[in-house]
């Protein structure tokens, strides 16, 4: 859990270094940045580090103007929510501009609250950093720290500064920080621009948590939200809405993008949201592609039900053309949902729970290879170049996702067409819908016939078995026999 943890929000007016020292203090680049204001939209949350101390780091929006409504004002709300939640506040000012109005908002702001603050000079390398570190003084929040997010200057000042903040709370924070317990399941929800993924995820966890709106493209960074459903830990990522490559022009949506793969990889399940009004589009497609190749178990949502009049056929329509589409996909759950009405969405959580734990399903061996013997028998391999193909033995060697290791002769000429087949039987014999199933065909013997206890024979280039390492004793009584007989004249 991380309700332990210190809660440092990092405030302050657009393009002072918020989310560079947000990265260096969670120790990885999760938060896009770049030299444009107004970049950060949402509040992110991370588990960071700064020496021993434990922290979870909230990276806030810098907006530029705080009387605009719109987006302006979803933003600000964002970021006094964020400064209520927190146990200690950083406010980054930028050291080579001085101290600005907006600084001074960002002050008031905070000391309104009455929270801890401490008081960040950044880019405060150079003459003209020295000059804005004497500046910040006005803004009556004590002494500032001199720092550089981007080179790490200051690190140690930052450290001593909140250790003497937090007090208490920062020595049962590194007492503690070993206490994790599980961990939680780890859910992305993805799919084109305006699909509705923040309006799900504010929906799912009851709070209005991410930023929404007509306009696409408002989800700019993936965002993490920490969850408990049924009394278990959850982590939502929302991710910003994926265009065609074609369409991917601008370095920020680039960013973007990559920032939505990254957290497809991060995730054990994902959720590829479709609107009804225009599912199965090219890029619905290849996002589900997408998170089936990288391994991740797939659920698809189509929103908007409520506007559909025929819903069966509607449902059925959609299921065969998914899987015509996507066949290696095949049983992927579907789940049809109204946001606007608050309709399906009970089924969403026991479902993705479900679909976790069959991507991480363990298949006994015993139960594989009788599974195997029936669907060989039913339908045999067939004969290349008038010789039959054999799959002798099959294991699982890992899971998440499920993975399993074929030993047959003739390994290299098995068609595709037949693993394709194994695959599918794989999947409904042990109910592994949505799930991705690797198949790897190696050419071996049964270890448990041939007497070959080693494990599988490597192929050589050739598809045959390859010869053995070592080459195995014969046993004690023929050593000495033969021992006899090399010493024996002719």
């Amino acid at each position: 859990m991380t309700a332990h943890l210190p809660r440092i929000a990092v405030v302050g007016r657009p393009n002072v270094g918020k989310s560079t020292l947000f990265n260096r203090l969670a120790g990885k680049p999760l938060a896009i940045v770049d030299d444009r204001p107004g970049v950060t939209r949402d509040r992110r949350e991370a588990r960071g580090r700064l020496g021993d101390l434990p922290l979870l780091l909230i990276d806030t929006a810098g907006y530029d103007d705080a009387e605009k409504e719109g987006l302006d004002a979803e933003m600000r709300t964002q970021t006094e929510m964020a400064i209520h939640d927190a146990d200690l506040c950083l406010l980054l000012i930028d050291a080579r501009a001085g101290v600005t109005p907006l600084d001074i908002v960002f002050a008031d702001v905070i000391r309104r609250t009455g929270k801890p603050v401490l008081l960040l000079a950044n880019k405060c390398e150079g003459k003209a950093g020295e000059d804005g570190l004497m500046d910040a003084f006005e803004l009556g929040m004590g002494e500032p720290i001199a720092f550089s997010a981007a080179h790490g200057a200051g690190i140690g000042d930052l450290y001593d500064a909140m250790l003497e903040a937090l007090g208490p709370m920062a020595k049962a924070a590194r007492r503690r920080s070993k206490d994790e317990g599980d961990p939680p399941l780890r859910i992305a929800v993805i799919g084109r621009p305006n699909a509705g993924k923040s309006t799900l995820i504010n929906t799912l966890i009851g709070e209005e948590r991410l930023i929404t709106g007509p306009e696409a493209g408002i989800t700019r960074d993936a965002i993490s939200v920490d969850w408990v459903w049924d009394g278990r830990r959850v982590r939502l990522h929302d991710t910003a809405g994926l265009r065609k490559r074609g369409k991917v022009a601008d370095r920020l949506e680039r960013m973007s993008a990559a920032d939505t793969l990254r957290a497809v990889k991060f995730a054990e399940v994902v959720l590829l949201l479709m609107d009804a009004d225009h599912p199965l589009e090219k890029q619905d497609l290849h996002l589900a592609d997408m998170a089936y190749k990288e391994g991740r178990a797939v659920a698809i949502c189509v929103s908007k039900m409520d506007l559909v009049p025929n819903r069966e056929a509607y449902l059925k329509e959609i299921r065969l053309e998914f899987e015509r589409l996507l066949p290696q996909m095949t049983g992927a759950p579907l789940l049809p949902i109204s946001a606007l009405k608050k309709k399906g969405l009970d089924a969403i959580m026991p479902t993705l729970a479900k679909l976790h734990e069959n991507w991480d399903a363990k298949v006994k061996t015993r139960d594989l290879n009788d599974w195997l013997h029936e669907m060989t028998e039913r339908h045999p391999p067939p004969a290349v170049n008038g010789r039959r193909i054999k799959p002798r033995y099959i294991t699982q060697t890992k899971g998440r996702p499920p993975t399993f290791v074929m030993m047959c002769s003739r390994a290299s000429d098995l068609p595709e067409s037949y693993k394709r087949y194994l695959v599918n039987g794989l999947r409904d014999a042990f109910e592994l819908p949505g799930v991705p199933i690797r198949l790897i065909v190696k050419a071996g013997k049964n270890p448990y016939v041939d007497g070959d206890r080693g494990g599988s024979v490597a192929a050589d280039k050739s598809g045959k078995p390859a010869r053995p390492n070592r080459p195995v004793k014969p046993p004690k009584g023929q050593q000495q026999a033969k021992g006899k007989a090399a010493g024996r004249k002719p």
